[in-house]
């Protein structure tokens, strides 16, 4: 499922990985990774430029940034954070 970006907009962000969603009031934490991720698809990156954002932005090769994306996904939709 792709992830409800209208949804994400919302979010406010740290830099240190503090992550709070206004409409339901949680808090959430993540790594530097996960903000990474979570910044660029708040932009409308896809997820084939959310691997190349990684790629710039971590010393990873690609087979881990696809993994990391993929991860994140999962976990943004187990949050809630994907549309039906």
């Amino acid at each position: 499922m792709p992830p409800n970006v209208s949804r994400l907009k919302d979010l406010a962000i740290s830099e240190t990985g503090l992550i709070f969603d206004p409409g339901t009031g949680s808090i959430f934490t993540s790594n530097a990774t996960g903000v990474a991720i979570l910044m660029a698809m708040k932009e409308g990156k896809n997820t084939e430029q959310l691997i190349a954002s990684l790629l710039n932005t971590f010393e990873v090769n690609e087979n881990t940034a696809e993994l990391d994306v993929q991860d994140f996904l999962n976990q943004l939709s187990s949050a809630g954070f994907a549309q039906s």
